[in-house]
């Protein structure tokens, strides 16, 4: 009950299940936020330092981006508490494990997250019968691989311009985080005309002027390669990506990479939110007063989970792409018109709009 006394409001958590078995070393903790409009979908993350308190605020997060989103479901999210490079043997045994302990959760559906992926998706389906992000031989859509999430940012951005000083045709884009997420958002970026000038993973910072070829980037990490040993660009420490000289800035990354100690070297105009809860609440006051639009994650980072509830509804990737382009794009507007008329923070724009539709969603429940 400590958890929920800590947690809990008018919205919830439903529900947080703790879970360990010795045997094989699972430590892993749920959290289903809110199910009033639907079963909770949100990500299973792997990675060893995670926390409860990281999983309840990242189902929070859920259960506003899939009510922002329009999604018949609710939020939630999980951890495990786990290196997501071990062996593949071992990971597989650990995935398969965990899915056995939640399968009688059954108002919330694993999606891929940081440290898992499609194949992880697949190994829990196999085990209880649902969750989303599947590869294609088993019907699913891939989201991390077609880049639904990073196509998403892209959108965002494009509605953002033209709320602020940035126009991506010619911007200097820097990105935090080059995995699923980051590395389709420098893909779709540059298709419209954008540079990517800065990069960083967990090791170092890269940075190029000049704008690095994003494919070869892509190729170097694909191969297992970290920025601390790339050739083509100068190095920098890995923290060094925040103040980085840019026009658009994404974080898509881990949890509070701005904060109030480091919000004074952002440079950017522009900062679309790629991982879940970036910015704290108190340097994204800071943003604004600044003059620094910042597009709330749960907004500008649905869609994978927009893709997500297409696929659990049996459509198709082409239909995944068109929902994700609609609702991103209303959505976007819809918050940073708001925003601007009320001349507040672009999230608690985004938060008034979410909730409101949560607490509708809320009033057709007997519970």
């Amino acid at each position: 009950m400590e958890h929920l006394k800590r947690f809990a409001d008018d919205l919830g958590p439903s529900k947080i299940v703790e879970m360990h078995e010795p045997s094989i070393d699972l430590r892993a903790a749920v959290v289903v936020d809110n199910v009033a409009a639907g079963p909770a979908i949100g990500g299973v993350r792997m990675a060893v330092d995670v926390t409860v308190e990281e999983c309840f605020r990242l189902a929070r997060a859920m259960t506003l981006k899939n009510a922002a989103a329009g999604l018949p479901h609710g939020g939630g999210k999980a951890v495990i508490a786990a290196d997501h490079t071990m062996p593949s043997a071992e990971k597989e045994r650990l995935v398969r494990a965990f899915a056995c302990a939640i399968r009688e959760l059954a108002d919330y559906i694993p999606g891929p997250d940081m440290g898992t992926d499609e194949v992880s998706m697949a190994w829990i389906k196999d085990e209880i019968g649902r969750s989303v992000g599947l590869p294609p031989e088993i019907g699913g859509i891939p989201l991390d691989v077609i880049g639904a999430t990073g196509f998403g940012l892209a959108v965002a951005a494009e509605v953002a311009q033209e709320f602020c000083d940035v126009r991506i045709p010619g911007a200097r884009v820097a990105i935090q985080g080059f995995g699923s997420v980051g590395r389709h958002a420098a893909r779709f970026l540059s298709r419209k005309g954008a540079r990517l000038v800065a990069v960083a993973d967990s090791r170092a910072t890269l940075t190029n002027a000049d704008g690095f070829d994003i494919d070869a980037l892509i190729a170097f990490k694909q191969s297992g390669g970290h920025f601390d040993r790339y050739k083509d660009g100068k190095i920098l420490e890995r923290d060094a990506i925040v103040g980085a000289e840019c026009d658009i800035w994404i974080p898509a990354a881990r949890p509070d990479a701005i904060r109030a100690d480091n919000v004074d070297q952002v440079t950017a105009g522009l900062i679309v939110q790629g991982a879940n809860i970036p910015v704290t609440e108190e340097a994204e006051t800071v943003l604004h007063e600044r003059g620094v639009l910042s597009v709330p994650d749960f907004i500008a980072n649905a869609g994978g989970v927009i893709c997500g509830a297409v696929e659990y509804a049996g459509g198709s990737e082409s239909a995944a792409f068109r929902a994700v382009e609609e609702k991103i794009r209303s959505n976007t507007t819809t918050v940073l018109r708001k925003a601007r008329d009320m001349d507040e923070p672009p999230r608690r724009a985004a938060v008034s709009v979410a909730e409101e539709r949560v607490r509708r969603a809320m009033s057709f429940r007997r519970w």
